[in-house]
């Protein structure tokens, strides 16, 4: 056995390619018209930074979409793209309800495999909730109503924000994040090693111990939930329910749905349109 049942590279291909039966093309195109749809309605109102560095490197950087009250909530979203591809510029249309809810949103940009190693794709995660923490009155935020979500990849590495040890990492309290919501996240990374993204991802087997949160403690003391969808491979519902299992051994408060008639990627839609994730991530700040 490769990984749990899987016999062959060809069987985790199928059960880890949502791209399966989709045109890429078609549909990072679709994302960018919406997303640059939404900069230009916010870029109307005056409520947008872009572009905004929180580290050092190019990579590093955020676009904040501003609410329009002083002292807002603030969400940090990170983009899917399975750590080798897209940029936080193909996610600005999941803002639109979020600001409107008079939440402000963070969409974070980050370096990718294997330009980068993945500890440092992790780091640059880690230092870009650290940049909203620190930096909350800049951005005329309350640190103190901070919540993430992310898809795909974007969910692993909200995953591991919550396995964090912010203070003895970055001197910052450990309960700084007050909810997260990972959708269609991965948080067991053996099968990669033996598939289709690892000459993209060049995993180690040290890599693949220290960040897959399903073996990690979770440090954050927030509610998390989960989510996938019931058209992806039955492997994204079997991660969800092992780390959601992992979490309620270590009595953390998590809470995980399969939402049916959904696949990997029409799941974002539930940040538009009175979805249920704007409830949710609503609810991490009440």
């Amino acid at each position: 056995m490769l990984y749990q049942h899987f016999t062959t590279q060809e069987e985790i291909d199928r059960a880890y390619d949502p791209l399966i039966g989709r045109d890429p093309m078609v549909l990072v195109k679709e994302w960018r018209e919406r997303s640059e749809a939404s900069r230009e309605r916010h870029r109307a109102s005056l409520n947008v930074s872009l572009g905004l560095p929180y580290g050092p490197s190019l990579a590093e950087c955020m676009d904040i979409f501003h609410a329009h009250t002083p002292q807002a909530p603030v969400h940090v979203f990170f983009h899917g793209g399975y750590w080798r591809s897209l940029s936080h510029r193909e996610f600005s249309f999941i803002v639109d309800d979020l600001v409107a809810a008079g939440i402000t949103v963070a969409v974070v940009n980050y370096a990718l495999c294997p330009q980068v190693r993945f500890s440092e794709l992790v780091r640059q995660a880690q230092a870009a909730v650290a940049f909203v923490y620190r930096h909350a009155a800049e951005l005329d935020v309350d640190s103190e109503q901070l919540s993430i979500s992310g898809h795909s990849a974007g969910g692993h590495l909200c995953a591991m924000l919550m396995s964090t040890d912010w203070k003895d990492t970055f001197g910052l309290p450990n309960g700084l994040i007050r909810g997260a919501l990972c959708v269609s996240g991965l948080y067991d990374l053996r099968p990669f090693p033996w598939s289709w993204l690892q000459p993209k991802l060049q995993l180690s087997g040290r890599d693949v111990q220290e960040f897959s949160p399903l073996w990690l403690p979770c440090r954050v003391p927030a509610p998390i939930k989960l989510v996938a969808g019931g058209l992806e491979s039955e492997e994204f519902e079997r991660q969800m329910s092992a780390y959601s299992e992992h979490l309620s051994e270590q009595r953390q408060d998590a809470t995980q749905q399969l939402l049916h008639e959904v696949d990997h990627f029409s799941i974002l839609e539930h940040y538009l349109n009175d979805g249920c994730f704007v409830e949710w991530i609503k609810g991490f700040h009440s």
